[in-house]
């Protein structure tokens, strides 16, 4: 047998050492990695039943010791596949510890008991400033119609027979006796109507510092402004107003907080106080997306409203009624009913 060289000693020697000290390293915690590997697997397997307390109370604390583990064996280049066994271990781990436990079933039962209304009131002042901009576009609106008439079309447009100059007749047509219209074919056309698109749009554009999210709502205020004045025109303004009652107070609600979304968002920018323009928008609208799931149900509600209830109720003061219950019930809803104490808002 030839002989070995003094390094090439050495370097067996170092190798032997290095196993020596993955093995003793290995054998002083692999207690914990099996104990933890064993509870992360029953909760994979959604055998939670066999999960002891005892176990469960120590999860935690299991996971940040393998996690201590897998730094050290990193760091003390111990074998690859017991850093290979630790990292997936780690992983697994952490999704039991930190991530989503919630099925979809228990966030619904969440969001529509307290989470949803918990985020429509963080706006808070944001819900003023954009009721105060519909209120003054309509405002704007039927004083634009006032002093020129023309400005109707810009605002609305004719594409039925609701245009200046129309008789009572005609306008009185329009509000009532449809009941034997397709309630579904309008609930569809209502869905994805003009409504829809400018709440999407308002919350959507909110990052350019809110100003487009003023402006649709001034915008489309300001058709309603616009078409409040031409029923008044033939003493027809309180019908239009039963008419518009029945989904109006749900939609243009929903329009209210889709606007009121997207101030949040241009505030967060325009204002950042001490974080970075781009944490804070999206602190922001971590915060506005809830509101904005919520304002798809209630765009739903109001087609189904338009839909079917306007059309069945011809009558102007039930119209009003139901109008003024979906109303009271939203502000009731979002204001007055809290599920929980203590909300927590991202």
């Amino acid at each position: 047998m030839g002989r070995f060289s003094r390094s090439e000693v050495e370097a067996v020697a170092d190798a032997e050492q290095a196993a020596l000290r993955s093995d003793r390293f290995r054998l002083e915690r692999e207690g914990d990695w099996k104990r933890l590997e064993a509870i992360v697997t029953r909760v994979e397997q959604g055998r939670l039943r066999r999960i002891s307390d005892d176990d469960l109370l120590a999860l935690p604390a299991l996971y940040r010791n393998v996690a201590s583990s897998l730094a050290i064996a990193r760091e003390t280049s111990l074998d690859r596949a017991t850093i290979t066994w630790l990292e997936g271990l780690v992983q697994r781990a952490w999704f039991i510890v930190y991530g989503p436990r919630a099925s979809l079933g228990n966030w619904l039962r969440r969001f529509l008991g307290g989470g949803w209304g918990a985020s429509v009131r963080a706006l808070g002042i944001d819900i003023l400033i954009a009721l105060a901009t519909m209120i003054a576009g309509t405002v704007v609106g039927w004083l634009l119609v006032t002093h020129n008439p023309d400005w109707y079309y810009s605002l609305v447009g004719a594409g039925d027979e609701r245009v200046p100059g129309a008789s009572r007749a005609v306008l009185e047509k329009v509000i009532h006796g449809n009941q034997g219209q397709d309630g579904m074919a309008i609930f569809a056309a209502a869905l994805f109507s003009n409504n829809a698109q400018v709440s999407i749009l308002a919350y959507a554009l909110g990052f350019a510092f809110g100003v487009p999210s003023l402006l649709l709502l001034v915008h489309n205020t300001a058709s309603l402004g616009a078409l409040l004045w031409l029923y008044h025109g033939q003493g027809l303004l309180f019908d239009l107003v039963g008419w518009l009652f029945v989904h109006g107070t749900t939609e243009l609600f929903a329009i209210l907080l889709a606007g009121a979304s997207g101030i949040h968002i241009g505030r967060a920018m325009a204002f950042p106080g001490d974080l970075p323009v781009l944490e804070a928008a999206a602190r922001a609208g971590r915060r506005t997306a809830q509101v904005m799931a919520g304002v798809v149900i209630m765009l739903i509600c109001a087609g189904l409203l338009e839909g079917f209830a306007r059309q069945l109720v011809d009558a102007t003061v039930p119209r009003l009624i139901i109008g003024s219950f979906m109303l009271v019930f939203w502000i009731g809803y979002f204001f007055a009913w809290r599920r929980n104490r203590a909300e927590v808002i991202g």
